[in-house]
């Protein structure tokens, strides 16, 4: 029997039936779901220091469990001595059984780890896509605290298939993100 995730179950289960109530959806198909999950960071120190790009594609490696891909600038920046084509940042792009294993990490073990936490904002784009930031890298078990040179931010944007601003929310609600209210 094939592998599914705990949050894919917990998707069909109890999310979906949820949201078609709440909404009152006509179809099954009509219920918003989460597309894809993309975490970037951009290292702009990278300019300077060569190595701070190899760290940080191996620990956003490690953080989404698939291997990062560095971003380039496509432009020339003279005020930041940048050049087009540098590296400036790494990103990673999360779909299917990886992206419910990633956000059930991140929901259960990530989030409670951060110093005085009372919730992430709730703060969506308008077309029912989220993103969190989040200041340090250090909040995810699979960094070796030991191991840093350098604190990172990064951010990480749920794209679903919500229209609006408050079905989007609703799942990632019902999914068990802790939002401020």
């Amino acid at each position: 029997m094939a592998y599914i995730p705990t949050l894919a179950t917990k998707y069909k289960e109890e999310v979906a039936p949820a949201l078609m109530k709440k909404f009152n959806y006509k179809s099954p198909m009509q219920v918003p779901r989460i597309v894809k999950i993309a975490i970037n960071s951009g290292v702009g120190e990278a300019i300077a220091d060569k190595k701070l790009m190899e760290t940080a594609q191996e620990e956003i490696s490690l953080i989404s469990g698939q291997k990062a891909v560095t971003t380039m600038s496509t432009k020339d920046i003279s005020n930041f001595k940048l050049r087009k084509g540098m590296p400036i940042g790494v990103k990673v792009t999360l779909r299917r059984e990886k992206m419910y294993e990633f956000m059930e990490r991140l929901i259960n073990a990530s989030l409670p780890r951060i110093r005085d936490f009372n919730g992430v904002s709730s703060k969506f784009d308008g077309r029912g896509n989220y993103t969190l930031g989040i200041t340090e890298q250090i909040i995810f078990p699979e960094i070796d605290i030991d191991k840093i040179n350098k604190i990172m931010g990064l951010e990480i944007t749920f794209v679903t298939t919500a229209k609006t601003d408050e079905e989007g929310f609703a799942l990632l609600k019902e999914f068990g993100i802790p939002f401020k209210r």
